[in-house]
């Protein structure tokens, strides 16, 4: 048998999607799937995703919106109208997977939560992702990507030890629960398949995160030690870290001792592999000032380009710190196909991000772009719910769904 090509490897063809999410954590989950296949129908309020109105922008597109939304439909329904929210409804009966992020306990007062939705569908998936959970003492306090790194613990292991706590530079607590989800919900459809039954998959901004720290647990639960923030630098094994160079920054990665034996050896240092300071990692990293003091008296005294060429050489890891710009346009990104592009009605070709991992040396993409909103609302209902031309105008005057062109 023949390996798949990109354009038919879709091996959630044939599961529908149905999408209350907003913002970020939700609608990566989503998009991840819809990468692989899926039919992904997003449900928008009137005014739309709050990341429509975030930029940056392209003639008036947000990027972040075409981004976290490639390849889904858009539906656009009041659901605090008993319409519209019936009208949810009778979209999740047709569906294999729900996923929200309102407030906890928001759904089931919309009509629209787990116990209502599996009393119509028993074997729906359904997928609730929120701050902190839909249980606990903080389960209904509002929470942004910001708030789940301060409580998770992660903001007070990150940055200078001299300074503030840091926020990483990126919304990982959206990324990291968004992740988890799709990865629940592959799970939960496969225990559909042998069990029948579907299942409420709650996933916490702040349990991902607490998840994602196992050196830092680590510290903590076997060995007593709290964790503090220690820089650029790995807390745990030294030299891993940032040093400086003639012309900027180098990481240095030294994990073993048979790695630093051959880094002694590069720069000119064998006599302090002797030293009894540095004879295993967790010495190296009790006297790394120390050590940092060595290394910085060599590297300093070379480009980056020229410590990464002879530490390379030495099997020894080391990487300049590249910027955003550098990364996408290099040779790793484009012979690992990491973006892609989508045809855009208004903005033409626009880049996309594909899925990191392969199947089979296959990086599925998204298929179309972010969809405008609620640009598929009167398809869905006529094509997928088999709606009349007349109910559907009575839907649209009854302020359930928006008043626009008839399919």
């Amino acid at each position: 048998m023949s390996s798949p090509t990109e354009t038919d490897w879709a091996p959630l063809s044939g599961i529908r999607i149905l999408d209350f999410t907003r913002v970020l954590a939700g609608p990566f989950c989503t998009a991840l799937l819809a990468d692989l296949g899926a039919e992904v129908i997003k449900i928008e309020s009137p005014r739309g995703d709050d990341y429509r109105s975030i930029g940056p922008f392209k003639d008036g597109e947000s990027a972040l919106f075409q981004m976290m939304n490639r390849g889904k439909k858009s539906v656009v329904i009041d659901l605090k109208t008993a319409q519209g929210a019936a009208l949810a409804r009778e979209l999740a009966a047709q569906s294999d997977v729900v996923v929200e992020n309102f407030k906890p306990g928001v759904a089931a007062r919309l009509g629209i939560g787990y116990a209502r939705l599996s009393e119509i569908k028993p074997d729906l998936v359904y997928v609730s992702v929120s701050g902190f959970g839909q249980s606990g003492p903080f389960s209904e306090r509002p929470a942004y990507d910001l708030i789940a790194q301060a409580m998770s613990g992660l903001m007070s292991v990150t940055g200078d030890p001299e300074g503030p706590p840091f926020m990483v530079g990126e919304s990982i607590g959206d990324l990291c629960a968004g992740l988890y989800a799709s990865w629940a919900i592959a799970i939960a459809l496969l225990g559909r398949e042998r069990s029948g039954l579907g299942t409420h998959i709650d996933v916490a901004m702040v349990d991902a995160l607490f998840t994602f720290m196992p050196m830092a647990l680590s510290q903590w639960l076997f060995a007593g030690q709290l964790p503090k923030r220690v820089g650029n630098r790995h807390p745990l094994s030294t030299p891993f870290g940032t040093f400086g160079a003639a012309d900027g920054h180098v990481v240095i990665a030294v994990l073993s001792n048979a790695q630093f034996t051959r880094f002694t050896e590069v720069i000119g240092r064998t006599e302090i592999g002797e030293d009894e300071r540095f004879s295993s990692d967790e010495d190296r990293t009790r006297h790394e000032p120390i050590l940092r003091d060595i290394i910085e008296q060599w590297s300093r005294k070379h480009s980056v380009a020229n410590i990464v060429e002879i530490l390379t050489d030495a099997d020894v890891p080391a990487a300049p710190v590249l910027s955003v710009d550098e990364v996408a346009t290099g040779m790793q990104v484009v012979a690992r196909r990491l973006l892609s592009t989508l045809s855009h009605p208004r903005l033409g070709e626009i880049p996309a991000i594909r899925q990191p991992v392969q199947f089979g040396g296959i990086a599925p993409g998204p298929s179309r772009p972010a969809p405008d909103l609620g640009q598929d609302t009167y398809s869905i209902l006529s094509d997928m719910l088999g709606y009349s031309r007349e109910r559907i105008d009575a839907l649209a005057e009854s302020g359930a769904i928006p008043m626009g062109e008839r399919p």
